[in-house]
C-alpha cells in the first residue's frame, strides 16, 4: 500500500475514533477496568525512524526538529486512551500519564543516543476518589483528559462533568485519594465533551505563580474564541484564547522561558486530522484578556501523527528544550498510541 493510500485509510479510522468520543458513555463501556491497585504491565515499543514518510531525511518541521518516536502497544487491556503526560524528573525519563478512562500510568522512558527506544518499569492503577474507590464508579466520572503538576500534587480535569480533582502523591503515590477542587461556575457550564481539556500549574518565579490555568477544548465566548480560566493565584478570573482555523485545544505546557505552548488539533472529512502548536507569552494572560500567538509547528496525515492529546517539556543537560507528545488511541484497534519527541530550535 502506498503512503497516500495508507494515510487515507487512517483518515477513515481516525474519524471513527473521533466519533466514539462524541457519544456519551460509549468509550466508557468499551473498556473495563481490571485493576484495583497498582500493577506492573508490559509495554512494547516500535521505533518511528522518520516523522514524514514521504521525505525520510527531513527532520525540521517549523520551529521543531524531530528526535524520535515510538508506537506503543501492550497486552494489558486497560492500556490506551492516553490524554496527558507529565515528567517527574528533569531528564525526561520518569513520567506520569493518564488515560481518559480514569487510569494512571507511570514508568520510565529509556534512551539510546538521545533517542527513545523503550518504556521500562510501567505500572497502571485506577484513580481513586476521596473514599478510596475508583472514580469511574460514579456516573460520567471517567473522561479524565488533563493533568497539571505542582511538586507532588497533581490536578486532573474531568471533561464529561467539567470538574477538577487534586491528588497528593506524597500520600500514597498512585493510590492517593482525589479531592474535588472548587471551580468557577462557568466551568461547569462548558459544553458536553468539549469542556476541560488542558491544565497548567504556574510555579514560583513566573507571572501568575500559584495559579492553575484551565483551558476548554471548545467552550466558546461570545466572539467564538476559546474559554480559559485562572483558578487561585493572585488574579483569578476568565480569559480567552483566539480561535483560528477551527482548531481546538488538546493540551498545554509552560516552558521555563515563560512561554505557554498550546497543543491544538482539528478534524474534518476534507482535511483529515491536523495538529498545531502555538506559543503564547504567559505575561499576556490576565482576567478579561484575549491572547494569541504564532504557530511553531503544524502537521497532518502526511506525518506520523494520530489523535495527539498530550504535551510536556524538559530541558536537557545541554540546554536543549525537548517537547514530548502523546496520542489517545480511543482504545481502537484502528488507531495508535504514539510517543513523539522534538527539540525546540527557535
Amino acid at each position: 500500500m502506498s503512503t497516500d493510500q495508507s494515510r487515507r485509510s487512517f483518515l477513515g479510522h481516525a474519524a471513527a475514533g473521533f466519533s466514539i468520543l462524541a457519544i456519551p458513555g460509549v468509550a466508557q463501556a468499551q473498556v473495563e477496568h481490571a485493576i484495583t491497585a497498582p500493577v506492573s504491565i508490559e509495554v512494547n515499543a516500535r521505533p518511528i525512524p522518520s516523522f514524514e514518510p514521504r521525505d525520510r531525511a527531513r527532520v525540521r518541521f517549523g520551529s521543531l526538529q524531530y528526535r524520535s518516536g515510538l508506537v506503543l502497544t501492550s497486552p494489558h487491556r486497560g492500556f490506551g486512551g492516553l490524554s496527558a503526560l507529565r515528567f517527574l524528573d528533569s531528564k525526561g525519563e520518569r513520567f506520569l500519564a493518564l488515560s481518559d478512562q480514569g487510569s494512571w500510568f507511570t514508568g520510565r522512558i529509556r534512551y539510546s543516543g538521545g533517542k527513545m527506544v523503550a518504556l521500562d518499569d510501567v505500572e497502571a492503577a485506577p484513580m481513586l476518589n476521596a473514599e478510596g474507590r475508583p472514580i469511574t464508579e460514579k456516573r460520567n466520572w471517567y473522561d479524565t483528559e488533563s493533568l497539571a503538576r505542582d511538586g507532588n500534587v497533581f490536578y486532573v480535569g474531568l471533561e464529561r462533568v467539567n470538574q477538577i480533582m487534586r491528588f497528593d502523591f506524597a500520600r500514597g503515590g498512585m493510590q492517593a485519594r482525589g479531592e474535588v477542587v472548587p471551580t468557577p461556575a462557568a466551568i461547569r457550564k462548558l459544553p458536553d465533551n468539549k469542556g476541560l481539556e488542558a491544565l497548567v500549574f504556574v510555579p514560583k518565579g513566573q507571572p501568575l505563580a500559584g495559579t492553575l490555568i484551565a483551558f476548554s477544548e471548545r467552550g466558546l465566548d461570545a466572539d467564538g474564541n476559546l474559554l480559559a480560566f485562572l483558578i487561585g493565584g493572585p488574579t483569578p478570573g476568565q480569559f480567552s484564547v483566539r480561535r483560528t482555523e477551527k482548531f481546538d485545544i488538546s493540551d498545554a505546557v509552560l516552558l521555563p522561558s515563560g512561554e505557554l505552548l498550546i497543543l491544538e488539533r482539528k478534524f474534518s472529512w476534507f482535511t483529515g486530522v491536523n495538529i498545531r502548536i502555538r506559543a503564547i507569552p504567559l505575561k499576556s494572560i490576565a482576567p478579561g484578556a484575549l491572547v494569541d500567538g504564532p504557530a511553531l509547528f503544524a502537521a497532518d496525515l502526511g506525518h506520523e501523527i494520530d489523535n495527539m492529546e498530550g504535551i510536556d517539556a524538559h530541558v536537557t543537560a545541554e540546554g536543549e528544550t525537548v517537547l514530548t507528545l502523546v496520542s489517545d488511541d480511543n482504545f481502537s484497534m484502528l488507531q495508535r498510541t504514539l510517543l513523539l519527541q522534538f527539540a525546540l530550535v527557535e
